[in-house]
Protein backbone atom coordinates (compact mmCIF):
# COMPACT_ATOMS: atom_id res chain seq x y z
CA UNK A 1 0.00 0.00 0.00
CA UNK A 2 1.27 3.09 -1.16
CA UNK A 3 1.88 6.64 1.53
CA UNK A 4 -0.81 8.17 -0.10
CA UNK A 5 -3.21 5.34 0.97
CA UNK A 6 -2.15 4.60 4.16
CA UNK A 7 -1.76 8.68 4.95
CA UNK A 8 -3.89 9.92 7.86
CA UNK A 9 -6.90 11.97 6.65
CA UNK A 10 -6.72 15.62 8.55
CA UNK A 11 -8.96 16.21 10.63
CA UNK A 12 -12.86 17.82 9.13
CA UNK A 13 -12.44 21.81 8.91
CA UNK A 14 -15.81 23.85 10.49
CA UNK A 15 -18.12 24.45 7.86
CA UNK A 16 -17.55 28.18 8.59
CA UNK A 17 -13.44 27.99 8.61
CA UNK A 18 -14.17 26.62 4.65
CA UNK A 19 -12.80 29.36 1.87
CA UNK A 20 -15.63 28.05 0.00
CA UNK A 21 -18.31 28.55 2.35
CA UNK A 22 -17.27 32.11 3.11
CA UNK A 23 -17.08 33.53 -0.88
CA UNK A 24 -20.14 31.95 -0.85
CA UNK A 25 -21.34 33.76 1.99
CA UNK A 26 -19.36 36.76 -0.15
CA UNK A 27 -21.17 36.65 -3.20
CA UNK A 28 -24.44 36.83 -1.01
CA UNK A 29 -24.08 39.37 0.93
CA UNK A 30 -22.89 41.38 -2.19
CA UNK A 31 -26.18 40.79 -4.56
CA UNK A 32 -28.53 41.21 -1.79
CA UNK A 33 -26.49 44.40 -1.10
CA UNK A 34 -26.18 45.04 -4.61
CA UNK A 35 -29.77 44.48 -5.22
CA UNK A 36 -31.33 47.32 -1.99
CA UNK A 37 -28.52 49.64 -1.99
CA UNK A 38 -27.21 50.22 -5.44
CA UNK A 39 -25.79 53.60 -5.34
CA UNK A 40 -24.26 52.54 -2.13
CA UNK A 41 -22.66 49.12 -4.16
CA UNK A 42 -20.95 51.54 -6.83
CA UNK A 43 -18.29 52.56 -3.91
CA UNK A 44 -17.37 48.92 -3.24
CA UNK A 45 -15.68 48.00 -6.32
CA UNK A 46 -12.15 48.46 -5.03
CA UNK A 47 -12.61 45.61 -2.81
CA UNK A 48 -12.97 43.61 -5.60
CA UNK A 49 -9.83 45.46 -7.65
CA UNK A 50 -8.08 45.20 -4.87
CA UNK A 51 -8.34 41.94 -4.28
CA UNK A 52 -7.58 40.84 -7.91
CA UNK A 53 -4.65 43.34 -7.68
CA UNK A 54 -3.08 41.39 -5.22
CA UNK A 55 -3.31 38.50 -6.43
CA UNK A 56 -2.29 39.39 -9.78
CA UNK A 57 1.22 41.04 -7.63
CA UNK A 58 2.40 37.52 -7.13
CA UNK A 59 1.09 36.13 -10.75
CA UNK A 60 4.56 36.48 -12.36
CA UNK A 61 7.17 35.46 -9.86
CA UNK A 62 5.04 32.68 -9.56
CA UNK A 63 4.92 31.63 -12.89
CA UNK A 64 8.76 32.10 -13.16
CA UNK A 65 9.54 29.67 -10.14
CA UNK A 66 7.00 26.90 -11.07
CA UNK A 67 8.40 26.83 -14.88
CA UNK A 68 12.20 27.27 -13.60
CA UNK A 69 11.39 24.20 -10.93
CA UNK A 70 9.20 22.00 -13.84
CA UNK A 71 11.93 22.74 -16.57
CA UNK A 72 15.20 22.15 -14.42
CA UNK A 73 13.90 18.70 -13.29
CA UNK A 74 12.86 17.55 -16.82
CA UNK A 75 15.86 18.78 -18.11
CA UNK A 76 15.17 18.08 -21.66
CA UNK A 77 14.52 20.71 -24.32
CA UNK A 78 13.08 18.02 -26.48
CA UNK A 79 10.45 17.81 -24.38
CA UNK A 80 9.49 20.99 -23.15
CA UNK A 81 9.04 21.22 -27.09
CA UNK A 82 6.73 18.18 -27.44
CA UNK A 83 4.42 19.39 -24.00
CA UNK A 84 4.14 23.34 -25.60
CA UNK A 85 3.40 21.60 -28.76
CA UNK A 86 0.72 19.42 -27.63
CA UNK A 87 -0.49 22.00 -25.41
CA UNK A 88 -1.40 24.27 -28.48
CA UNK A 89 -2.98 21.54 -30.18
CA UNK A 90 -5.34 20.70 -27.80
CA UNK A 91 -5.94 24.44 -27.59
CA UNK A 92 -6.91 24.84 -31.29
CA UNK A 93 -9.14 21.64 -31.01
CA UNK A 94 -10.84 23.00 -28.04
CA UNK A 95 -11.03 26.51 -29.71
CA UNK A 96 -12.65 25.22 -33.27
CA UNK A 97 -15.20 23.09 -31.58
CA UNK A 98 -16.39 26.35 -28.74
CA UNK A 99 -16.27 28.40 -31.78
CA UNK A 100 -18.29 25.79 -34.31
CA UNK A 101 -21.07 25.35 -31.04
CA UNK A 102 -21.75 28.86 -30.69
CA UNK A 103 -22.48 29.08 -34.15
CA UNK A 104 -24.13 26.15 -34.51
CA UNK A 105 -26.53 27.63 -30.96
CA UNK A 106 -26.96 30.70 -33.04
CA UNK A 107 -28.28 28.99 -35.79
CA UNK A 108 -30.83 27.24 -33.78
CA UNK A 109 -32.04 29.29 -31.40
CA UNK A 110 -31.80 32.61 -33.43
CA UNK A 111 -31.33 34.69 -29.94
CA UNK A 112 -31.82 38.10 -31.67
CA UNK A 113 -34.56 37.57 -34.46
CA UNK A 114 -37.23 40.00 -34.55
CA UNK A 115 -35.08 42.62 -32.91
CA UNK A 116 -34.74 44.63 -36.19
CA UNK A 117 -32.56 46.86 -34.91
CA UNK A 118 -31.10 50.23 -36.75
CA UNK A 119 -27.03 50.61 -36.30
CA UNK A 120 -27.58 54.31 -37.10
CA UNK A 121 -29.56 54.88 -33.99
CA UNK A 122 -27.21 53.21 -31.90
CA UNK A 123 -24.75 55.34 -29.47
CA UNK A 124 -20.89 53.67 -29.99
CA UNK A 125 -19.57 56.27 -27.43
CA UNK A 126 -19.54 54.04 -24.81
CA UNK A 127 -18.14 51.22 -27.30
CA UNK A 128 -15.36 53.84 -27.69
CA UNK A 129 -14.76 54.27 -24.12
CA UNK A 130 -15.11 50.38 -23.29
CA UNK A 131 -12.30 49.44 -25.94
CA UNK A 132 -9.71 52.23 -25.30
CA UNK A 133 -8.89 52.49 -28.90
CA UNK A 134 -7.69 48.90 -28.74
CA UNK A 135 -7.11 46.45 -31.79
CA UNK A 136 -6.19 43.39 -31.84
CA UNK A 137 -2.66 42.55 -33.45
CA UNK A 138 -1.55 41.06 -36.34
CA UNK A 139 0.65 37.86 -36.38
CA UNK A 140 3.86 39.86 -36.64
CA UNK A 141 2.74 41.93 -33.90
CA UNK A 142 1.46 39.53 -31.48
CA UNK A 143 4.65 38.01 -31.69
CA UNK A 144 6.61 40.54 -31.55
CA UNK A 145 5.02 41.78 -28.24
CA UNK A 146 5.95 37.85 -26.71
CA UNK A 147 9.27 39.34 -26.88
CA UNK A 148 9.85 41.85 -23.70
CA UNK A 149 11.75 44.93 -24.06
CA UNK A 150 12.98 43.98 -20.92
CA UNK A 151 13.02 40.75 -18.32
CA UNK A 152 11.98 43.59 -15.34
CA UNK A 153 9.42 45.08 -18.01
CA UNK A 154 7.82 41.76 -18.48
CA UNK A 155 7.42 41.62 -14.87
CA UNK A 156 6.35 45.26 -14.43
CA UNK A 157 3.67 44.79 -16.29
CA UNK A 158 2.21 41.60 -15.46
CA UNK A 159 2.81 40.33 -19.05
CA UNK A 160 2.44 36.42 -18.80
CA UNK A 161 3.51 35.64 -22.34
CA UNK A 162 6.83 37.97 -21.73
CA UNK A 163 6.90 36.32 -18.40
CA UNK A 164 6.38 32.95 -20.08
CA UNK A 165 9.47 33.28 -22.65
CA UNK A 166 11.73 34.12 -19.88
CA UNK A 167 10.89 31.69 -18.00
CA UNK A 168 11.64 28.72 -20.28
CA UNK A 169 14.83 30.41 -21.11
CA UNK A 170 16.23 30.57 -17.78
CA UNK A 171 14.84 26.91 -17.10
CA UNK A 172 16.59 25.96 -19.79
CA UNK A 173 19.33 27.38 -19.06
CA UNK A 174 19.47 26.76 -15.72
CA UNK A 175 18.90 22.59 -16.62
CA UNK A 176 22.01 22.57 -18.81
CA UNK A 177 24.33 24.83 -16.37
CA UNK A 178 27.16 22.79 -14.85
CA UNK A 179 27.30 20.31 -12.17
CA UNK A 180 28.29 22.55 -9.16
CA UNK A 181 25.55 25.36 -9.48
CA UNK A 182 22.25 23.80 -10.33
CA UNK A 183 21.48 22.18 -6.51
CA UNK A 184 22.31 25.27 -4.74
CA UNK A 185 20.24 27.39 -7.03
CA UNK A 186 17.24 24.73 -7.35
CA UNK A 187 17.28 24.84 -3.69
CA UNK A 188 16.77 28.98 -3.67
CA UNK A 189 13.83 28.84 -6.21
CA UNK A 190 12.31 25.47 -4.64
CA UNK A 191 12.01 27.62 -1.38
CA UNK A 192 11.04 30.89 -2.94
CA UNK A 193 8.25 29.07 -4.47
CA UNK A 194 7.09 27.98 -1.29
CA UNK A 195 7.49 31.92 -0.03
CA UNK A 196 4.91 32.51 -2.82
CA UNK A 197 2.36 30.22 -2.21
CA UNK A 198 2.32 31.13 1.67
CA UNK A 199 1.65 35.34 0.52
CA UNK A 200 -1.01 33.78 -1.59
CA UNK A 201 -2.50 32.07 1.38
CA UNK A 202 -2.30 35.40 3.47
CA UNK A 203 -3.88 36.75 0.61
CA UNK A 204 -6.53 34.30 -0.11
CA UNK A 205 -8.05 35.64 3.59
CA UNK A 206 -8.84 38.55 2.00
CA UNK A 207 -11.32 36.50 -0.68
CA UNK A 208 -14.48 36.98 0.07
CA UNK A 209 -14.10 40.14 0.99
CA UNK A 210 -13.24 40.46 -2.29
CA UNK A 211 -16.00 38.76 -3.95
CA UNK A 212 -18.66 40.52 -1.79
CA UNK A 213 -17.36 43.89 -3.11
CA UNK A 214 -17.10 42.61 -6.99
CA UNK A 215 -20.67 41.43 -7.18
CA UNK A 216 -21.96 44.47 -5.24
CA UNK A 217 -20.55 46.62 -7.37
CA UNK A 218 -21.56 44.59 -10.87
CA UNK A 219 -25.63 44.08 -9.42
CA UNK A 220 -26.02 47.24 -8.09
CA UNK A 221 -24.31 48.58 -11.60
CA UNK A 222 -26.21 46.73 -14.11
CA UNK A 223 -29.34 45.49 -11.91
CA UNK A 224 -31.61 42.65 -13.06
CA UNK A 225 -33.32 44.67 -15.83
CA UNK A 226 -30.36 44.32 -17.92
CA UNK A 227 -31.30 40.13 -17.72
CA UNK A 228 -34.91 40.47 -19.41
CA UNK A 229 -33.67 42.68 -22.69
CA UNK A 230 -31.11 39.92 -23.27
CA UNK A 231 -32.40 36.56 -21.84
CA UNK A 232 -32.91 34.55 -25.49
CA UNK A 233 -28.62 35.56 -25.75
CA UNK A 234 -28.04 34.86 -22.26
CA UNK A 235 -29.62 31.50 -22.07
CA UNK A 236 -28.18 30.34 -25.52
CA UNK A 237 -24.80 31.06 -23.97
CA UNK A 238 -24.85 29.41 -20.60
CA UNK A 239 -26.73 26.40 -22.36
CA UNK A 240 -24.25 26.12 -24.86
CA UNK A 241 -21.04 26.28 -22.37
CA UNK A 242 -23.09 24.07 -20.28
CA UNK A 243 -23.12 21.96 -22.94
CA UNK A 244 -19.35 22.25 -24.40
CA UNK A 245 -18.44 21.51 -20.29
CA UNK A 246 -19.95 18.48 -20.12
CA UNK A 247 -18.88 17.09 -23.88
CA UNK A 248 -15.46 18.42 -22.89
CA UNK A 249 -15.53 16.43 -19.36
CA UNK A 250 -16.67 13.17 -20.85
CA UNK A 251 -13.98 13.40 -23.39
CA UNK A 252 -11.23 14.41 -20.83
CA UNK A 253 -12.75 11.85 -18.73
CA UNK A 254 -11.84 8.84 -21.72
CA UNK A 255 -8.21 10.14 -22.22
CA UNK A 256 -7.02 10.38 -18.74
CA UNK A 257 -9.36 8.64 -16.36
CA UNK A 258 -9.59 12.53 -13.97
CA UNK A 259 -13.19 12.84 -12.88
CA UNK A 260 -14.24 16.25 -13.96
CA UNK A 261 -16.63 16.96 -11.23
CA UNK A 262 -14.93 15.34 -8.54
CA UNK A 263 -12.40 17.78 -9.90
CA UNK A 264 -14.72 20.62 -9.29
CA UNK A 265 -15.20 19.85 -6.13
CA UNK A 266 -11.89 19.74 -5.16
CA UNK A 267 -11.44 22.96 -6.51
CA UNK A 268 -14.49 24.21 -5.57
CA UNK A 269 -13.31 27.50 -3.63
CA UNK A 270 -11.52 28.72 -6.36
CA UNK A 271 -14.20 27.99 -8.96
CA UNK A 272 -16.37 30.02 -6.90
CA UNK A 273 -14.28 33.27 -6.55
CA UNK A 274 -13.49 33.31 -9.98
CA UNK A 275 -17.37 33.49 -10.59
CA UNK A 276 -17.35 35.99 -7.92
CA UNK A 277 -14.76 38.29 -8.64
CA UNK A 278 -15.60 37.63 -12.41
CA UNK A 279 -11.92 37.20 -13.09
CA UNK A 280 -9.71 33.56 -13.75
CA UNK A 281 -6.64 35.50 -12.82
CA UNK A 282 -7.87 35.78 -9.70
CA UNK A 283 -7.48 32.13 -9.04
CA UNK A 284 -4.20 31.30 -10.90
CA UNK A 285 -1.83 30.57 -8.34
CA UNK A 286 -4.33 28.57 -6.85
CA UNK A 287 -5.53 26.59 -9.33
CA UNK A 288 -1.46 26.19 -10.33
CA UNK A 289 -0.85 24.74 -7.14
CA UNK A 290 -4.00 22.25 -7.05
CA UNK A 291 -3.14 21.30 -10.50
CA UNK A 292 0.54 20.55 -9.21
CA UNK A 293 -1.07 18.67 -5.95
CA UNK A 294 -3.38 16.44 -8.06
CA UNK A 295 -0.30 14.52 -9.67
CA UNK A 296 0.27 16.93 -12.90
CA UNK A 297 3.70 17.07 -13.46
CA UNK A 298 5.28 20.58 -12.78
CA UNK A 299 6.72 21.51 -16.03
CA UNK A 300 3.11 20.63 -17.66
CA UNK A 301 1.42 22.66 -15.46
CA UNK A 302 3.06 25.65 -15.77
CA UNK A 303 3.57 25.74 -19.34
CA UNK A 304 0.40 24.79 -19.91
CA UNK A 305 -1.75 27.30 -17.14
CA UNK A 306 -0.12 30.33 -18.48
CA UNK A 307 -0.33 29.62 -21.89
CA UNK A 308 -4.29 28.80 -21.71
CA UNK A 309 -5.24 31.94 -20.12
CA UNK A 310 -3.99 33.78 -23.28
CA UNK A 311 -4.43 30.39 -26.36
CA UNK A 312 -7.40 28.39 -24.46
CA UNK A 313 -9.89 31.07 -23.93
CA UNK A 314 -13.31 28.21 -24.73
CA UNK A 315 -16.12 30.59 -23.21
CA UNK A 316 -15.02 33.86 -24.73
CA UNK A 317 -14.96 31.51 -27.85
CA UNK A 318 -18.23 30.45 -27.41
CA UNK A 319 -19.88 33.74 -26.74
CA UNK A 320 -17.82 35.51 -29.53
CA UNK A 321 -19.60 33.21 -32.02
CA UNK A 322 -22.61 33.41 -30.55
CA UNK A 323 -23.08 37.15 -30.60
CA UNK A 324 -21.54 37.47 -34.53
CA UNK A 325 -25.00 35.10 -35.04
CA UNK A 326 -26.60 37.70 -32.57
CA UNK A 327 -25.60 40.99 -34.03
CA UNK A 328 -26.67 39.88 -37.41
CA UNK A 329 -29.90 38.70 -36.66
CA UNK A 330 -30.44 41.53 -34.92
CA UNK A 331 -29.90 43.85 -37.83
CA UNK A 332 -31.78 41.60 -39.92
CA UNK A 333 -28.87 40.03 -41.72
CA UNK A 334 -29.29 36.67 -42.64
CA UNK A 335 -25.36 35.09 -42.78
CA UNK A 336 -24.63 32.30 -45.35
CA UNK A 337 -22.70 29.54 -44.68
CA UNK A 338 -19.82 30.83 -46.18
CA UNK A 339 -19.58 34.10 -44.37
CA UNK A 340 -20.27 31.79 -40.84
CA UNK A 341 -17.03 30.20 -42.15
CA UNK A 342 -14.93 33.40 -42.32
CA UNK A 343 -16.52 34.63 -38.73
CA UNK A 344 -14.86 31.33 -37.52
CA UNK A 345 -11.75 31.48 -39.45
CA UNK A 346 -11.38 34.66 -38.30
CA UNK A 347 -12.21 34.07 -34.54
CA UNK A 348 -9.85 31.44 -34.61
CA UNK A 349 -7.00 33.98 -34.86
CA UNK A 350 -8.28 36.52 -32.94
CA UNK A 351 -9.52 34.65 -29.93
CA UNK A 352 -5.85 33.77 -29.69
CA UNK A 353 -4.79 37.33 -28.74
CA UNK A 354 -7.33 38.68 -26.60
CA UNK A 355 -5.56 38.83 -23.37
CA UNK A 356 -4.28 42.23 -22.34
CA UNK A 357 -6.59 44.34 -24.87
CA UNK A 358 -9.02 46.62 -23.11
CA UNK A 359 -12.39 45.68 -23.85
CA UNK A 360 -11.32 42.32 -25.60
CA UNK A 361 -14.38 40.98 -26.67
CA UNK A 362 -15.44 44.30 -28.60
CA UNK A 363 -12.64 44.62 -30.01
CA UNK A 364 -12.41 40.90 -31.20
CA UNK A 365 -16.60 41.65 -32.53
CA UNK A 366 -15.63 44.85 -34.25
CA UNK A 367 -12.81 43.36 -36.55
CA UNK A 368 -14.91 40.20 -37.43
CA UNK A 369 -17.62 42.30 -38.47
CA UNK A 370 -15.30 44.93 -40.33
CA UNK A 371 -13.33 42.06 -42.29
CA UNK A 372 -16.78 39.94 -43.34
CA UNK A 373 -18.52 43.62 -44.16
CA UNK A 374 -22.06 41.60 -43.73
CA UNK A 375 -23.69 44.48 -41.35
CA UNK A 376 -22.29 47.55 -39.56
CA UNK A 377 -19.93 47.70 -36.97
CA UNK A 378 -21.91 49.92 -34.77
CA UNK A 379 -24.00 47.22 -34.15
CA UNK A 380 -21.59 45.84 -31.57
CA UNK A 381 -22.97 48.85 -28.90
CA UNK A 382 -25.55 46.20 -28.71
CA UNK A 383 -24.11 43.94 -26.61
CA UNK A 384 -22.85 46.88 -24.13
CA UNK A 385 -25.56 45.45 -21.90
CA UNK A 386 -25.46 41.93 -22.03
CA UNK A 387 -21.19 41.36 -22.01
CA UNK A 388 -21.44 41.85 -17.85
CA UNK A 389 -23.82 39.14 -17.32
CA UNK A 390 -21.74 36.73 -19.64
CA UNK A 391 -18.98 37.38 -17.38
CA UNK A 392 -19.43 34.05 -15.08
CA UNK A 393 -20.12 31.78 -17.84
CA UNK A 394 -16.95 33.16 -20.13
CA UNK A 395 -14.78 32.64 -16.60
CA UNK A 396 -15.63 29.89 -15.53
CA UNK A 397 -15.90 28.01 -18.96
CA UNK A 398 -12.18 29.01 -19.71
CA UNK A 399 -10.98 27.87 -16.12
CA UNK A 400 -12.20 24.83 -16.09
CA UNK A 401 -10.91 23.97 -20.31
CA UNK A 402 -7.76 24.94 -19.09
CA UNK A 403 -7.77 22.61 -15.95
CA UNK A 404 -8.99 19.67 -18.32
CA UNK A 405 -5.87 20.55 -20.86
CA UNK A 406 -3.75 20.62 -18.27
CA UNK A 407 -4.49 16.78 -17.42
CA UNK A 408 -4.70 15.74 -21.39
CA UNK A 409 -1.09 17.29 -22.02
CA UNK A 410 -0.20 15.76 -18.56
CA UNK A 411 -1.23 12.23 -19.26
CA UNK A 412 -0.22 12.45 -23.41
CA UNK A 413 3.63 13.25 -22.06
CA UNK A 414 3.10 10.59 -19.22
CA UNK A 415 3.73 13.00 -16.94
CA UNK A 416 0.28 12.28 -14.67
CA UNK A 417 0.19 10.53 -11.65
CA UNK A 418 -2.88 8.68 -11.43
CA UNK A 419 -2.71 6.85 -8.46
CA UNK A 420 -2.00 10.48 -6.66
CA UNK A 421 -4.55 12.17 -8.74
CA UNK A 422 -7.33 9.70 -7.70
CA UNK A 423 -6.00 9.74 -3.93
CA UNK A 424 -6.07 13.58 -3.82
CA UNK A 425 -9.84 13.51 -5.67
CA UNK A 426 -11.36 10.74 -3.55
CA UNK A 427 -10.40 12.76 -0.77
CA UNK A 428 -7.86 10.24 0.56
CA UNK A 429 -5.57 13.35 1.17
CA UNK A 430 -6.91 16.66 1.29
CA UNK A 431 -3.67 18.59 0.31
CA UNK A 432 -5.38 21.86 0.57
CA UNK A 433 -2.74 23.95 2.33
CA UNK A 434 0.00 24.35 0.26
CA UNK A 435 2.44 23.31 2.47
CA UNK A 436 1.36 19.99 3.08
CA UNK A 437 1.73 18.20 -0.28
CA UNK A 438 4.95 18.89 -2.16
CA UNK A 439 4.52 17.74 -5.34
CA UNK A 440 6.78 15.55 -7.81
CA UNK A 441 7.99 15.73 -11.14
CA UNK A 442 7.47 11.78 -11.48
CA UNK A 443 5.16 9.80 -10.32
CA UNK A 444 5.38 7.47 -7.01
CA UNK A 445 7.62 9.77 -4.96
CA UNK A 446 4.91 11.19 -3.39
CA UNK A 447 5.80 12.49 0.40
CA UNK A 448 3.10 13.90 2.99
CA UNK A 449 3.78 16.48 5.68
CA UNK A 450 3.34 14.81 9.32
CA UNK A 451 1.64 18.60 9.83
CA UNK A 452 1.14 21.11 8.21
CA UNK A 453 3.18 23.44 10.25
CA UNK A 454 6.23 21.22 9.62
CA UNK A 455 5.91 20.51 6.09
CA UNK A 456 8.31 17.67 3.78
CA UNK A 457 10.15 19.50 1.83
CA UNK A 458 11.93 17.46 -0.86
CA UNK A 459 15.49 19.11 -2.04
CA UNK A 460 15.80 19.37 -5.71
CA UNK A 461 17.37 16.50 -7.61
CA UNK A 462 21.00 16.70 -8.45
CA UNK A 463 21.36 17.32 -12.26
CA UNK A 464 24.13 15.42 -14.52
CA UNK A 465 25.16 16.70 -17.68
CA UNK A 466 26.58 14.26 -20.28
CA UNK A 467 27.79 15.51 -23.40
CA UNK A 468 27.61 13.62 -26.33
CA UNK A 469 30.36 13.04 -29.28
CA UNK A 470 27.64 15.16 -31.33
CA UNK A 471 27.40 17.66 -28.57
CA UNK A 472 24.16 17.44 -27.44
CA UNK A 473 23.45 17.98 -24.07
CA UNK A 474 21.52 14.72 -22.30
CA UNK A 475 20.82 15.76 -18.16
CA UNK A 476 19.89 12.44 -15.99
CA UNK A 477 18.78 13.17 -12.10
Amino acid sequence: MSEVEIAAKPKKQRWYRSLFVQVLIGIALGITTGILFPEFSHHLAPLGEGFIKLIKMVVAPLIFLVIVTGIAKVGSMKALGQIGAKALLWFMGATICALGLGLLVGNLVQPGSGLNIDPSTLDTSALDEKTQGGHMPGGVEFVMHIIPTSVFDAFATNSLLQVLLFSILFGVALASYSESAPPVLMDVIDQSLHVIFRIVGYIMYLAPLGAFGAMAYTVGNYGAGSLKSFGILVLAAYGAALFFIVVLATVVRLLTGVNPWKFVKYCREEFMLALGTGSSEAVMPRIIKKLDNAGCDRAVVGLVIPTGYSFNLDGAAIYLSLAMMFLAQAVGVDLGFGEQLAIMGILILSSKGMAGVPGSAFVALSATAAAIGAFPVAAVALLLGADRLMDSMRVFTNLFGNCMATFVVANWEGLLDKDKMRAVLDGTITPDDPDDVVAHPHPGHEHLATTPAQPVIEKPESLTVNRTPEGTVNHHA
